[in-house]
């Protein structure tokens, strides 16, 4: 049986006469990275929000480590450790004397505590220095300390990558890598940025539109992903009467851009095609076997939904 740190059933979310959570199904498996993709507005924050009781839910019904937050709220809550928006911290503290005010707030001051979540981030080196002078990935990797300072079970982090450099960006995802693999923390994090989801999440959830469209495994994602094969030819004209005698199909057998025809079915007999083009007088320059990106996965699959 699978062990859901996060289930919903029906989640919906209505402002208005706008549902920005649409009928919401989620499954996020225990010790597992779950990947919440989807454009801007999609409904993903307010997803989150949800889950961590900062709205309520129009209708449905949410379950975190197989409960009700809202008969088991301290029991549950006490296991999240979460991030929606950038942290905020005091601009003239260091990193340790932020994390040491936000533990005595929470009356859980322990100074071993505080050196370990900033080691865990690799702060440990600049917790003497200023918030201020911390470039953004080092402010989102102290947020992220503050979030797990009370070591908990489940992590949700809203656009944690949003706005970083491609170095802090690698920062971020090597770290919450390492708090899932070597720490057992579950995680829930939401982007809109395809290849870093596809870099991070064990399972991706795609969404659009307030609707989780569906959600899908880094294995099954490979499985799914569109395999083509690229001509490119020296007479296009040609080509495509030639595609046309064959009955093939453009949009449904191939597509063309350019000098380029990219076939999507006989895949196995690319050889074949080959071997007409040239003997009817047609140069081919170049023959790739490819794969659709995640990027185009996503539009196609959104647009088919």
């Amino acid at each position: 049986m699978v062990d859901y740190v996060i289930e919903t059933n029906q989640l919906s979310k209505i402002y208005s006469k706008n549902k920005a959570v649409n009928s919401v199904n989620m499954h996020v498996e225990k010790g597992k990275i779950y990947g919440l993709l989807g454009k801007n507005g999609a409904g993903k924050t307010t997803t989150m929000c949800m889950l961590l009781n900062l709205t309520y839910p129009s209708s449905g019904d949410i379950f975190l480590f197989g409960k009700n937050p809202k008969r088991h709220s301290k029991e549950i809550y006490s296991k999240v450790g979460s991030i929606i928006e950038t942290p905020g911290f005091y601009e003239n503290l260091t990193a340790y004397e932020n994390l040491k005010v936000i533990a005595k707030i929470r009356g859980d001051y322990n100074p071993y505590t505080i050196n370990s979540v900033l080691e865990m981030v690799n702060l440990d080196n600049d917790k003497s220095k200023k918030f201020r002078d911390f470039s953004l990935g080092m402010k989102q990797r102290l947020g992220i300390a503050a979030a797990i300072m009370h070591s908990p079970e489940l992590l949700i982090l809203d656009e944690p990558i949003n706005g970083l450099d491609p170095f802090g960006i690698k920062e971020i995802r090597v770290l919450l890598k390492r708090l899932s693999h070597e720490f057992g923390i579950t995680i829930l994090i939401s982007s809109h940025i395809l290849s870093e989801i596809e870099n991070i999440a064990d399972v991706i959830g795609f969404m659009d539109d307030g609707v989780l469209i569906d959600e899908i495994s880094k294995e099954e994602l490979y499985d799914r992903l569109n395999k083509f094969v690229e001509f490119e030819v020296s007479d296009i004209e040609l080509a495509l009467d030639l595609f046309n005698k064959l009955e093939l199909k453009e949009n449904d057998d191939f597509a063309v851009d350019g000098h380029t025809i990219r076939l999507y079915t006989h895949l196995e007999m690319r050889d074949k095609f080959n071997a007409l083009f040239v003997k009817s007088g047609i140069d081919v320059k170049k023959v790739n076997l490819c794969e659709e990106n995640l990027e185009e996965f996503f539009t196609r699959f959104v647009s088919n939904n």
